[in-house]
């Protein structure tokens, strides 16, 4: 494995997860200041999901090549800088965000398939750290920077830039078995629990994503103290990607099992104690399994069921970040209040029994 390969991986997911930071943190303050209402900013930010989750229908026939690939390169460089002049109108923003989520779609699933080829599942987690770190830097770096709207496109379109430059380089490591895989047949059917796990997964964390903040913060705990906790769990989330390797080479069903089993137990925490400083940085600490382990192990697992193995990360995305964000930030809108964590955790429970049926 070429040394420069890995390199470019850590590059492109500091990039390309510092894109993600601004976009989840500082856009939908940006539109606010832009006068947008809660509704419109919804609608917005719904769209980047929805085309994750459509996106991979459209390759059961047809496979994501490296033309495709840096064609959405291109779109994402298109949509950013398409950012300045769509920005103060509602319906060019919702199609320039569509762009944006075809883009989101196509080029993580593509990079994903790279990395766990070439590096291999027990180093993919010391590449994919360097997505974390991005976020954190946006989260925590860029914040004092962002006194003005127009600031966060700037950095917007600056980490599209670099992610561009580091992307670019990445379809010349692509195999001939990737290129060419011998069936185009994917079955969900034969692999049920685990496509319905990993969107049941996602709909219990959208009231952590979406909520956690509000949640607290109306329990008493002041924006200092909830921001040191999502801190936290970052870096609880970095340390599990550097040290996973060993984990990583045991059973990954069973692996996935376990860190769905640990995520009823952190939103029941959540509920339980929403005012107990020690026992929420305790459950921010579970982030390690229930995101950083879980979503290593899940991908590295579709890896190995499924043939074409670049469809199978698009699914994946489409399944749970697409569909499962979608839903689960629907439902967790409706259930706010006293029992949301509850909630949360009973949807866990119910991803952690649908994976006792697979063998």
């Amino acid at each position: 494995m070429p040394r420069n390969l890995f390199f470019l991986l850590s590059a492109f997911y500091f990039f390309f997860f510092a894109i993600i930071g601004v976009y989840v943190i500082y856009m939908p303050k940006v539109l606010d200041s832009f006068g947008y209402t809660s509704a419109q900013i919804g609608v917005i930010f719904a769209m980047s999901p929805l085309v994750r989750f459509l996106a991979p229908f459209f390759f059961l026939k047809k496979q994501l090549t490296a033309t495709i690939y840096k064609a959405a390169l291109l779109g994402l460089l298109i949509s950013g800088a398409a950012l300045y002049v769509t920005i103060e109108n509602f319906w060019l923003l919702v199609l320039n965000n569509i762009l944006i989520g075809i883009a989101f779609a196509l080029i993580l699933p593509f990079a994903e398939t790279i990395a766990l080829e070439k590096i291999g599942k027990e180093r993919y987690g010391r590449a994919r750290l360097w997505g974390s770190l991005g976020f954190i830097f946006v989260a925590l770096v860029v914040a004092k920077f962002m006194q003005k709207p127009y600031t966060a496109l700037h950095f917007f379109m600056a980490m599209v830039i670099l992610t561009a430059i580091f992307a670019a380089y990445l379809p010349q490591f692509e195999s001939k078995k990737l290129q060419h895989p011998k069936s185009k047949s994917f079955n969900f059917l034969s692999h049920w629990p685990l496509w319905a796990n990993l969107f049941l997964m996602q709909v219990s964390f959208a009231p952590f994503y979406n909520f956690f903040t509000i949640y607290e913060h109306e329990h008493g705990l002041d924006y200092t103290t909830i921001s040191y906790l999502w801190t936290f769990g970052v870096v609880c989330e970095i340390v599990m990607l550097y040290l996973q390797a060993p984990l990583m080479r045991k059973n990954l069903l069973s692996l996935i099992k376990f860190s769905t089993f640990v995520t009823i137990f952190r939103w029941l925490l959540l509920f339980l104690f929403p005012t107990n400083v020690f026992i929420l940085y305790l459950a921010q600490s579970l982030h390690a399994f229930g995101f950083a382990l879980y979503y290593s192990s899940a991908i590295a697992y579709l890896f190995t069921l499924y043939e074409d193995k670049k469809l199978a990360q698009l699914f994946f995305g489409g399944i749970s970040f697409g569909l499962g964000g979608m839903v689960g930030s629907f439902l967790a809108g409706l259930f706010y209040g006293e029992y949301l964590f509850l909630y949360a955790s009973t949807v866990a429970f119910l991803a952690w029994v649908v994976l006792l049926i697979r063998r």
